[in-house]
This record gives C-alpha cells, structure tokens and sequence, in this order.
C-alpha cells in the first residue's frame, strides 16, 4: 500500500515538471538571456538559475527545455516568414504571367488575322490576275493603301513650346504602353531565361521591327518610388553610358515632369565611334497608381538638334521606350522594361554591324542590367547578401563602376579627355593614345597619388581582333585563371628602369619574366553570379636578377564578368588595374584588360577560319575565304570582337621609350591570346581540324599513332577499339576517349617532368588547354601517395614498358582532387624505336 502510494506521488510530481507555467517576470528574463545567446550551456543554464531568485524553482531540465521550444518557435516563424514572401513572390508571378499569357493570346488573335487577310489578297489578286501588269497593280494597290492611310502629321508636336513637349510626351506615353503590355512590337521571348519568382523574369526580344528593342519584367522588393529613383540614375548601372545630363525640367500634371536629357554612350569597341542621344523623358502616375517613365528621341522634325555634339559621336535613336512600375500587394513591385533603340548601324564596318542590330546584346547591356542592379540593391537592404571584411555594397559596386568606367575611357580615347594619336611604326595593329594631362577623367586625388611632380602622363595602348569559334565565356575565363599564358612577356630594361619608379605603372604580371604566381581574392559577386570583383595578389614580382631578393607582392583590382556559357549576348570582360596593398575607398584606378562580345552568326555568306587582325582587314577578303573542304563548316561559325587595352605611367621626357615598350608587350599579349584562342577553339569533326600540336611537338596524328603503337607493344592490347583505322579517324577517336590520356616529357635537363599533350578527357581532368597543358608539372598533379607510388615503379617502366598504378587522388590545376579507380603509365616510342615520352592513362576518373 505504502508502495503505491509512493509510485502515485512520484508520478504527480512529473507531471508537475512536465508542464511548468512560467511567470512573465521568468519569460522576460529567459529572453534576454535567449537574445544574447539562443543555445546556452549547461553551466550557463546553471549560473542562470543562481542569478536570478525568480527562476530558482524551475530545473535546469525545464529551462534546457524552454530554450528547445524558443528555439523551434523562432525556426517555425522564420519559415513561415519565408513562404510568406514566397507566396506573395508566386502570387505576383502568377499575375504577370496571367498577364503576359493575356498579351500572347492577342498577338496570336492579330496574327491569325492578318494572316487570314493575306491570304484573302493573294487569292484576290490571283484571281483577278489576267496580265503581266498583275504586279503592278498589287504595287500600286499596296501603293493606294498606304495614301489612304498615311502616318498621322502633327506638326503642333514641337519641342520648342511646351505644349508641343506635352504632345510628343503624351504620344510617347501611349506607344511607350502599348509596347509594354501590348503587341505593338513582335516580341519573341529570349532563349535561356526562363520565368520564375527567383528568376530575372520575362525577357522578351523583338522580331522584325524598325531598330532593335528588348523587353523585360520582373519583381522587385522595392517601392516604385525608390524604383523610379534608380532607373533614372542610368549612369549608376548602365555600364556604357559615359554622361546623362538634365537640361531643363518642365512641370506635367498629375505631379508628373518633362526633361530634356542628353546623353552619351561608350563605344564598345575601337573600331566604330561612340553614340549620343538626345531625348525627352516624362514621368507620369496612371490612374492605377502606377509609375510610367518613358523616353523618347526629339528629332529633326520635331525641334531637336539636327547632330552630333562632337566627330567623336554618332547621334543614335531612342524610339519609344521607358519604364512601367507597378505596385504590388504586401510591398514591391511589378517592373515592365522597354529598350528601343536604333543605333545606325551603317555607320560602322559591315562586320561590326551585329554588335548594333542585335537585339540580344541590347537586352544584356540594358534591359536585363538595369533590372538586375535593381535586384542586387533589393537583397542587399533585405540583408540578404552576406558581404565579408568591412567593405560597404554601395563602395563595391562603385569600384565595379570606376573600372569599367576607366576601361571604357581608355578604349574609346575621347579627345575632350585629353587623349591624342601617336604616329604608328608602320604597321596599323596597336594603337597607342596619350594623354599629358589625366585630370579630367582621373580627378585631382588620382594624380596626387600617382603624379606627385609633374611631367607625367598617361598612355593606352589598344588593338581588336577577330576572333572565329571562340566562346567569349571560355576566352575571359581561361585569361583570369592562367595570367601566365598572356603576361609572361619581357619588357627590355630601359623600359622597365623607367617604369620602375612608380608602382601603378605596369598593367602586366611579370615584366621581367622571373617566378610569379597569382593569388585571386574573392571580394564581392552580383546576385546571379554573372559578375565577380576580386583582389588579385601577384607573389615574388621582381624586375631584374637584383631584385629577386627584395621581391614584392603585387595587388589588382579584377573585375570578371560574362563568364557563364550559358547566356545569350552577354559581353565578356576581364578587366583590372593596380593597387595599394590597403587601397581606400577612394583608390584610384587605372585599368587594362580584355572585352569579348560575341557576334551574331551569318549565315547569308562565308566566314574566315582564322583569327584576324581588325586594324589590317575589317571586311572578309583574299586569304579569308574558306576551302572547299571547309564548306560544311558553317555550323562553327561563331565570331567575336576581342579589344584590348592596357594602361602605362610614363615621364615626358620618355613617352617614346614606354610607347615602343607599350606597343611591343601589346603585340606579345595579342600573340598569346591568338596562341589560346585557336587551342581553345571546339575541335570539329572534321580530321583536318583536329586537335592543334605545341610547337616542337610532332603532329597530334603521328603522336597518338605512337601511343596507341606503343600501348600495343607494351600492354599486349588495342588502346583504341580497332587499330585497322587509318588516317584522321585514329586521332579522333583518340582524342574523344573517355579516359584521360596524357603525354609526358621525360628529361634529364628538367628538374620535374611537363606534360606536352593530352586528349580531351585529359584537359578535363587537369582543367586546362593545351596552351596552358606545357606549365603543368607532373609532381604538381600527383598527390604524395602517388608520386611515391610512380617511384617505386618508375624502373619498372623504364625497364619492361609498362606499369599499372593502384587507384588514387590527383590534383587539377585548378586545385580540385580528381579520384581515379586505375592508372597505366607506358613508354611512348617513335618511328625509330626510340624512346620519345611517356604515357598516362587515368581510368573511372571523376571530381571528388
């Protein structure tokens, strides 16, 4: 009896642990001790208790648990927070694309329509088509209709009185809408960017209109008004847009206003001059409550000016165009984004023209950016956007600003910046731009920093290529991770004596060609990734045998963007500028670099299948054409603009010496960046287009004709599927096996052995070209069990031919372990039996 008594106390006292009611005093002091640490310690539970009287009757049971509870509470509110805004996200979403399915299905009703109007003409006129003079009433028919439906004159729409500015803004409205939300333009929706509530949104390009245009919508976590605010400021995320000035503002109703704006854009490239603008903007409020920006060109006819501000300029065209943001529920908004644009392509060279009649190029450098500056200000307010070190989003994007600024300053060379030609050696590839007196475009800090006396300037030399089957995306990023392969150039020693006394004067890695390796920093990405700034340290720099010892580090600023293969008429970019070790906010900067813009195929004619120097042939001429048996090989043709430009410090009384210096490295650099683009080029089909040989390396063919020979002899075994191929097809399908094979020199002269050559399963495995294939030592990619293991074996090899190596881990020349289930190491012998190199073939090879 007294035994169940007991049990019965003891099972009410943990039903009273179970569930204990705290008091608010309690609750108020169990959260301040959660909102400074959510998850305390045993002994800090304990030392609660001991702190706090209130809290003496509670266990250190039930206050573990209550920070369990607070805890999963605080995790259940997060999460409901987060489909919250997922909700409303999808929510938005839905209604655009109810919108945007709306628009469509208008565009199909006005297409089926007109299509059954044609239809009913052309039976008409067959029917009634007795003679030859049939044709000429259809012309005249077309002809009598447009007379009867002329393009409506206003000729009160007058820039010079403020109603006409009124008119023309209210035209502009009406067109600028119907283009946004309706189907005045054929718009055909971009390939690769899907919809969705993360996603940039709808990206709509247009077909077979007058100019170019480009449309875009998207959410944002924004207020329209704040909006409205950046995408006017267009200098802050419209990287070509060189100046935008308000000249005069005019009161609307409805709150709204009237401005006439002036502006001017970078030209992309050195080959065709920068474009300027002149246009009226109105700011209204719809009934809806929503914002409407629209933009629109004053010409001719209307009052505007009748050219350019300057012979550095082309006066371009903005057809209706603009911005409409609407509110959405629970916060945001709905952005609508029109680019129209005609920017008189026949002004430049015929092979340049797709960088100015592309649509696609259009929406990345505009329509897209500007939504994509937004998101990126969005998800930094939010907190969304982690940044390490101290450095503020605002002053990281502004670097990314200065840079491209720099860039775009020094490839353009705009004489009203202080920029002058110097005379050439005679050969028309590099041009080389001076500049005595940087004040204008690098402001006052920049030269007392960098010019502490005077007499100093600064040069820029710049050239562009043609580039053929070379993926911008893979050019840039093949330049930023193997810096070697382009700056590793010489510069004679007067030219680097007279560079050396100041710091920012070399936009190269090694001047003096002595060990260096680079380091990147991670600094700061844009929200998609399609942007990266970094901090580049330059290790061991030195500029001559002497200065080995006291050898230094070098820093970059680096800007890479446009590197995802993925996305269609995005500019590729490698550009970067010394620094300071500790650089302030206020840095200034110099920048060098790369630009890759991709052009549009033509299909209408045949292309070159080389790469071509722009400043000596724009136009496809003799030496260009294809040879026959190149004829089905149109489906290659893939052609970009690369432009490079690189900035030096020089004295006056040695400009001459820097710009013989400049233009030598300039021409190295272009050199290697040809070297990189024909080994980086897609292999074709093709035998004759193989796999490129190093120089003083036998042919691909003959090579891989030895390896598989050798592995025959050695391994008793066919290496490829059948040995009976002849000519070509033994390469290629050598160079398509699926287990990396690799050639390795061996070389009493060399302290490690280098690879020479490697198929494409190889160059996959290492994460390399077969340009940067030749700086890859063997030791570098063999872990230590391995380079152990290829030891012990190495005499066995050298001795019997052949040597299996157990499974392992090596290392890519990007840093990544590559396991593999088994390698075979062999000799390579030649047509002469003797011995030429050895062979790896890593088998099940995979990234860790």
């Amino acid at each position: 009896m007294a035994l169940a008594m007991h049990r019965e106390c003891s099972s009410k006292q943990m039903d009273a642990s179970k569930y204990v009611r705290y008091t608010p005093e309690q609750v108020e002091a169990l959260e301040r001790v959660y909102n400074e640490c959510p998850k305390p310690s045993s002994l800090r539970r304990q030392q609660l208790i001991r702190e706090c009287p209130i809290l003496c009757n509670i266990e250190p049971k039930q206050i573990k648990v209550w920070f369990q509870n607070r805890r999963c509470r605080e995790k259940q509110r997060k999460e409901a927070y987060r489909l919250q805004t997922v909700n409303r996200k999808l929510n938005a979403m839905n209604k655009l694309l109810m919108e945007e399915n709306d628009r469509l299905q208008k565009q199909v009703s006005q297409l089926v329509y007109e299509n059954g109007y044609m239809r009913q003409q052309l039976h008409s006129q067959a029917s009634t088509a007795t003679t030859d003079n049939s044709c000429e009433s259809v012309v005249m028919s077309g002809q009598h209709q447009q007379q009867h439906n002329p393009t409506p004159q206003h000729p009160e729409k007058d820039a010079s009185s403020p109603a006409g500015l009124l008119a023309i803004a209210a035209e502009t409205l009406t067109q600028f809408l119907a283009k946004a939300t309706g189907t005045a333009v054929d718009w055909v929706q971009m390939i690769g960017m899907k919809p969705g509530p993360d996603s940039i949104g709808i990206v709509a390009v247009s077909r077979n209109c007058n100019g170019v245009a480009a449309r875009v919508c998207g959410l944002v976590s924004l207020e329209p008004m704040k909006v409205a605010e950046i995408l006017k400021d267009r200098p802050s995320w419209f990287r070509d847009c060189r100046c935008l000035e308000v000249l005069n503002v005019i009161p609307a109703g409805n709150g709204g206003t009237i401005e006439l704006v002036y502006m001017q854009t970078y030209a992309p490239t050195t080959l065709a001059a920068a474009r300027d603008f002149w246009t009226v903007r109105y700011t209204t409020t719809l009934e809806d409550g929503s914002l409407v920006i629209c933009e629109r060109s004053l010409t001719t006819s209307t009052g505007g000016p009748s050219g350019p501000s300057s012979s550095s300029f082309v006066r371009a065209e903005v057809l209706p165009s603009g911005y409409l943001i609407r509110p959405c529920e629970g916060g945001g908004a709905i952005i609508h984004i029109v680019d129209h644009v005609d920017l008189d392509a026949w002004s430049v060279p015929e092979v340049l023209r797709p960088l100015y009649e592309s649509s696609k190029i259009l929406a990345q450098k505009m329509t897209v950016a500007a939504l994509r500056h937004i998101r990126q200000i969005a998800q930094e307010s939010s907190g969304e956007i982690q940044y390490g070190g101290s450095r503020q989003p605002a002053v990281l994007r502004t670097f990314s600003q200065k840079l491209c600024r720099g860039f775009n300053d020094a490839v353009n060379g705009f004489v009203d910046d202080g920029w002058s030609v110097l005379s050439s050696d005679g050969v028309e590839d590099v041009t080389i731009a001076v500049n005595s007196s940087p004040n204008k475009f690098l402001g006052s800090q920049y030269n007392a920093t960098i010019f502490p006396n005077f007499g100093r300037g600064v040069l820029c030399a710049k050239a562009s290529m043609l580039l053929q089957n070379v993926p911008p995306a893979v050019l840039v990023r093949f330049l930023r991770e193997h810096r070697s392969e382009w700056a590793d150039h010489g510069i004679d020693a007067y030219s680097a004596a007279s560079l050396k006394t100041s710091s920012y004067a070399i936009p190269c890695v090694r001047p003096g060609g002595f060990p260096s390796s680079h380091v990147i920093l991670p600094l700061a990405h844009t929200v998609e990734q399609e942007e990266f700034l970094e901090v580049v340290r330059l290790e061991g720099h030195a500029f001559s045998p002497e200065d080995i010892p006291l050898a230094h580090d070098m820093y970059l600023l680096q800007l890479c963007s446009g590197v995802d293969e993925n996305a269609v008429g995005a500019c590729a970019q490698l550009v970067f500028a010394p620094i300071d070790e500790s650089f302030a906010d206020d840095a200034p900067l110099l920048p060098s670099g790369f630009r890759v813009i991709q052009l549009d195929p033509k299909t209408d004619g045949p292309a070159p299948t080389r790469t071509l120097d722009l400043a000596s042939t724009l136009e496809v001429g003799s030496g260009g054409a294809r040879p026959t048996c190149e004829a089905d090989a149109s489906t290659y043709n893939l052609r970009s603009v690369l432009t490079i430009a690189f900035q030096f410090v020089f004295e006056n009384h040695l400009r001459d010496t820097v710009a013989i210096m400049a233009r030598q490295y300039v021409r190295s650099v272009v050199g290697s960046v040809q070297r990189v683009a024909m080994a980086i080029a897609p292999s074709r089909l093709g035998g004759h287009l193989g796999p490129k040989s190093l120089s003083g390396s036998p042919e691909a063919l003959t090579l891989a004709r030895w390896i598989c020979r050798s592995y025959r002899i050695c391994a008793g075994a066919e290496l490829l599927r059948g040995d009976s191929q002849a000519g070509d097809a033994v390469l290629k399908e050598f160079w398509h096996h699926s287990d990396a094979i690799m050639c390795c020199s061996v070389n009493t002269n060399v302290a490690s052995p280098v690879f020479t050559f490697a198929n494409q399963a190889g160059l996959d495995m290492l994460e390399t070209t077969l340009v940067a294939l030749q700086d890859i030592m063997l030791e570098k990619v063999l872990d230590e069990g391995g380079r152990k293991v290829l030891s012990s074996e190495f005499p066995k090899i050298m001795q019997q031919g052949i040597a299996y190596l157990p499974a392992g881990v090596c290392i890519s020349s990007m840093g990544r372990p590559v396991a593999y289930e088994q390698a075979v190491a062999w000799k390579v012998l030649n047509d002469d039996d003797s011995h030429h190199c050895l062979a790896f073939m890593f088998m099940n090879w995979s990234f860790v």
